[in-house]
């Protein structure tokens, strides 16, 4: 089955690392015009040059409403269009007991996080989704399916994105909003979790190994293809089978 992003226009958060740099090269190389966001302006550049081919940058905070609206603005200037927008910025400034979290620290997480998403995709629908139905893809956690110490606050937030998944679905159809849930996934976000459980709990998992960025892009890449027609309102998870491992 050959899946391809031919004639389409992306925009993927948090673009310039991680699995949001995977998910942009991987959209590009299936065919899609792609526009990355993030904070820092040089590391954007990198990951363009880096990735290649039809593909655009824009700085700002995802957090940000006016960024939102701004760089949904700046896609379709650039490629006429917007067909696919991939929510993936996301933050982690706290980690420990939930109920011992600071204010400034919970509101960023959610600001990020939730309300990010929100803007990001009212910004898409007001401007090209309305009238040209498309896709919005959340990158949600499986934490958001599950309890663990320490990250309670970031995995509340990602619980909210997998139910607002279901509800965007469910108000803007016939556009598609669907959900991927990574495990582990080696990126310089997860580097703390990495170095302190990776080998541990790659050793517990079926598969053998954690997750890598690319094995996210790919399942997005599925998502947002005319293959996945469909599909909308369900969360993916991808962990390498961690859910499934016993003990």
């Amino acid at each position: 089955m050959q899946v391809s992003l031919e004639g389409k226009v992306a925009l993927v958060t948090g673009g310039s690392k991680g699995i949001g740099k995977a998910m942009a090269a991987e959209m590009v190389a299936s065919g899609a015009s792609v526009m990355i966001s993030s904070r820092k302006q040089e590391g954007l550049d990198a990951a363009a040059a880096e990735i290649g081919g039809d593909i655009a940058t824009f700085a700002g905070n995802a957090g940000d409403p006016d960024v939102a609206a701004a760089c949904v603005d700046a896609t379709i200037e650039r490629f006429g269009q917007l067909d696919v927008l991939v929510n993936n910025a996301a933050t982690n400034p706290y980690y420990g007991p939930t109920l011992d979290v600071d204010g400034p620290r919970f509101d960023k997480t959610f600001q990020v996080n939730l309300h990010g998403p929100l803007l990001w995709a009212h910004a898409a629908y007001e401007r090209a989704l309305r009238d040209r139905p498309g896709v919005i893809i959340n990158i949600a956690s499986v934490g958001g399916l599950r309890v663990e110490g320490g990250l309670g606050v970031y995995n509340l937030t990602k619980a909210a994105l997998i139910h607002l998944t279901r509800q965007l679905a469910h108000e803007l159809g016939p556009n598609r909003v669907v959900g991927i849930a990574p495990g582990l996934v080696d990126t310089d976000f997860a580097a703390v979790l990495v170095e302190n459980f990776g080998d541990r709990l790659a050793a517990e998992m079926p598969l053998g190994r954690l997750g890598r960025p690319e094995d996210i892009a790919h399942l997005a890449v599925f998502l947002a293809s005319d293959r996945a027609s469909w599909i909308t309102g369900e969360t993916y998870v991808i962990d390498g089978g961690a859910g499934v491992r016993g003990g």
